[in-house]
């Protein structure tokens, strides 16, 4: 389904770089609001840095595509050398699609782990990739993605007649 995600787990924290091995991803494509860090929060946590450091010990990179402008994005990222590509322009897959062909990946090779159903797992869907949902990691969010939240509300009750979106600390079918 266009809205159901391959994967769920709680957080992208507790991905496990030897399962991604396992599976044979590459590259794991991030939202940065409310996947890394708190929406609201500038400074960034040592545990992005930590899973940045944890992937690439492992041969997996960890890139970010995000909506958000290049100056909050890159004021997080930049200082512990995270790629990123800002005003992705999620739910449209473009931006997934022009990196995966100029890093030479198959779509089986990534995956794009977000917080949100309405962009983040819409992009990873269209873009044939392993698309996995996370929980925000607070309960509070911007303006705009206030909208999506309420439209997510609908998809999840929708989701759940067939089967309900679980999280877990392990990586698992969506």
């Amino acid at each position: 389904m266009f809205f159901r995600p391959r994967y769920t787990i709680d957080t992208i924290y507790h991905l496990d770089p030897k399962v991604l091995n396992n599976m044979g991803i590459k590259v794991v494509f991030s939202d940065l609001d409310n996947t890394l860090l708190a929406w609201n929060k500038f400074e960034t946590a040592q545990e992005m840095a930590d899973l940045h450091e944890k992937l690439a010990a492992n041969g997996i990179k960890l890139m970010v595509l995000s909506n958000n402008n290049d100056e909050r994005v890159g004021k997080v990222l930049n200082p512990y050398g995270i790629e990123f590509v800002a005003r992705a322009r999620k739910p449209f897959p473009f931006v997934l699609k022009e990196q995966l062909t100029k890093m030479g990946l198959d779509k089986d090779q990534v995956m794009l782990v977000g917080d949100q159903l309405m962009t983040d797992i819409i992009a990873g869907n269209t873009a044939g990739v392993n698309s996995v949902l996370v929980q925000p990691l607070v309960n509070t969010d911007k303006w705009n993605t206030r909208i999506n939240r309420f439209l997510e509300k609908i998809v999840f009750g929708v989701l759940a007649i067939k089967r309900p979106v679980i999280f877990t600390k392990e990586l698992i079918h969506g």
